[in-house]
């Protein structure tokens, strides 16, 4: 018979990058020796945490599959009332009562229901087949390139906060019902063209132009459409510019253990929202 010695576990690694200033400090060290960050070793192995600091999360494709996965129950909820006709904008719409329960944001639910949590659930939630393709379609091509750009943690924040201040503008102002990515969407675009203008150069600048064509393209199309909420694409853009010009990226300033601590608390707030989405399912609309 053979004898192995036993393998020594990753866990148990002598020195680990700092979640703060990412130097290699001792995992037994009660403080970083070099920016003083307390327990940097037991900090570094919390869940989730962990593999926001070691950069193997990737939100975009998540985010893609909750809003299809969403979209299929909203049909399911109501299926009777699903539109098969009035145009190819109105192809396989679930019916307002489905999107109302699952969390449809506007003034109605905020402002007259004190639904708080629809300014976030609202953008997971979309109004067509037409309408949901679009959105993650332009979700999954900026998406990953905003998330490369400016780190993982960074773009869920953007991406989030984008959503609900698109959606909270929107209902202030006055619109009645919302819902759609949209406004998350256009975050995205804001933080892209923060990016170009703030990095320069050859690429920088091509980047810049690139997404101001996509961000008047957007505006264009939201101006000639009925159907389309263009308070929701202005306060969204708006929010997704600001919050990346706090935030940085990646080049500027790499991730620091605040926003990854900021990335967990956004996550805990997406959780939260839909909790009370799945607290009040089920209850008889008034």
């Amino acid at each position: 018979m053979s004898k192995y010695a036993p393998r020594q576990s990753n866990n148990r690694r002598a020195a680990v990058p700092c979640p703060n200033c990412r130097q290699l400090v001792s995992v037994r060290a009660e403080r970083c020796m070099n920016c003083g960050l307390p327990r940097p070793g037991m900090i570094s192995n919390l869940p989730v945490l962990r593999e926001l600091l070691r950069g193997e999360v990737s939100f975009v494709d998540g985010l893609v599959m909750i809003c299809f996965m969403l979209y299929v129950l909203a049909l399911g909820l109501d299926i009777s009332q699903i539109s098969l006709g009035g145009g190819l904008f109105n192809l396989l719409a679930p019916s307002g009562e489905a999107l109302y329960r699952l969390g449809m944001g506007g003034a109605y639910p905020l402002v007259y229901e004190g639904r708080w949590w629809t300014v976030l659930t609202a953008t997971y939630l979309h109004g067509s087949l037409l309408h949901i393709l679009f959105n993650m379609m332009w979700l999954r091509q900026i998406g990953h390139w905003v998330e490369q750009l400016f780190g993982a943690s960074r773009f869920i924040i953007i991406y989030t906060l984008a959503g609900v201040i698109g959606a909270l503008l929107s209902s202030l102002i006055g619109t009645p019902f919302l819902v759609g990515a949209s406004g998350s969407v256009f975050g995205l675009y804001g933080a892209l063209l923060y990016y170009g203008r703030s990095r320069g150069g050859i690429y920088g600048s091509n980047l810049f132009r690139q997404a101001v064509i996509w961000a008047v393209f957007g505006f264009a199309f939201s101006l000639f459409s009925p159907r389309v909420d263009i308070w929701g694409h202005v306060g969204g853009f708006i929010g997704g510019l600001l919050v990346s010009l706090l935030l940085g990226y990646e080049e500027k300033q790499r991730q620091t253990l605040w926003h990854h601590a900021g990335a967990l608390l956004t996550l805990a707030f997406i959780i939260l929202c839909f909790v009370l989405v799945l607290a009040f399912l089920f209850q008889p609309l008034s």
